[in-house]
């Protein structure tokens, strides 16, 4: 059995703070330990208190503590749980993204904002099921984004995240454990690379998590039929230069683009990248699927019917294609 997210990620913090004794991690509820196959971590009691520090409900004071830290030269994570992903995002606005840049480069940002996100699950009501919030941090200039769709690449993305000198926005959805085997050692995946999953010819597919797993099941359907997609998971939404260099390569060879997102139809992750290639390759088919703008309703029958599922995905793209 695979190592899951949560197990990953927390094995990426376990070797940086071996690693930098300096490190620390502030949390609320979310206890930072997970078990796997016989096997276990707990940061809490490995590392002790104040490297690993259990806080008061209060988002703000967290991650306000923990960008203290980094302007001191201390790197932080701070995690905050999926409803208040939002609460910070005036001191990450104002502070984190800026004051590097407003130093011109001799401060340095080592800070992690672990949030945990919103899905668009039924029975929480709107204010729970709000996916899609980490467009909103992307366009704030001076913050990379991150967001991992399997295990490998949440481990290796948590230690770039880690290293880096600028603040980052590590965006957790809780997403099954597939994809490449975890390595107990420490490694790398490059932010602002993206990660071609499947190749094709007749149709470029993009989407990050979680979406990528109903892409990857529509990728299957689409064979069925004889129509080859082609995967891109950008993995990272800021910076998105690196990232759109594959998915233009694609678009260009296909002809199509069809990205599919958890988040809102109006300004969402996949619009942005709707633009760029409309920019870039004027004539090619685009077209985008997302949620409706409109609050997530509690109800499964309506969330489901508003979800973009694999279902919707395949239609789409046969349309693309044949229509």
């Amino acid at each position: 059995m695979p190592k899951n997210m949560h197990y990953a990620i927390l094995e990426a913090i376990q070797g940086e703070m071996r690693r930098d004794k300096l490190l620390v991690l502030l949390y609320e509820y979310q206890r930072p330990s997970a078990g796997w196959q016989g096997r276990s971590i707990n940061l809490e009691a490995e590392f002790g208190r104040p490297r690993v520090q259990f806080c008061a409900i209060d988002e703000q004071w967290i991650v306000g503590a923990a960008l203290g830290m980094a302007m001191t030269g201390v790197p932080a994570i701070a995690h905050i749980p999926s409803m208040a992903t939002f609460i910070p995002f005036e001191l990450m606005f104002n502070h984190a993204g800026k004051l590097r840049h407003m130093t011109g480069g001799q401060a340095a940002f080592p800070m992690v904002l672990w949030a945990d996100m919103a899905t668009r699950s039924p029975y929480q009501g709107g204010q729970h099921a709000d996916a899609g919030l980490e467009s909103a941090y992307a366009r704030l200039a001076g913050l990379k984004i991150v967001v991992p769709s399997n295990p490998y690449d949440a481990k290796g993305l948590m230690v770039s995240a880690i290293r880096d000198v600028d603040p980052v926005i590590f965006c957790h959805y809780p997403m099954p454990a597939t994809g490449p085997d975890v390595p107990d050692e420490p490694y790398t995946v490059p932010i602002g690379e993206a990660a071609v999953r499947t190749e094709g010819s007749d149709i470029t597919l993009v989407g990050y998590a979680p979406q990528t797993v109903e892409i990857a099941k529509a990728v299957e359907e689409l064979a069925k039929d004889g129509i080859r997609a082609e995967f891109i998971d950008p993995r990272t939404l800021a910076p998105l230069d690196g990232v759109m260099e594959p998915i233009l390569q694609s678009v260009k060879k296909t002809g199509r683009l069809l990205p599919a997102d958890e988040g809102s139809y109006s300004f969402s992750n996949c619009t942005e990248i709707v633009a760029r290639v409309a920019e870039a390759l004027p004539g090619v088919k685009v077209k985008r699927l997302a949620f409706p703008d409109a609050p997530a309703p509690g109800a499964p029958e309506m969330i489901n019917y508003m979800k973009v599922d694999a279902a919707k995905i395949a239609a789409a793209a046969r349309k693309m294609v044949k229509g």
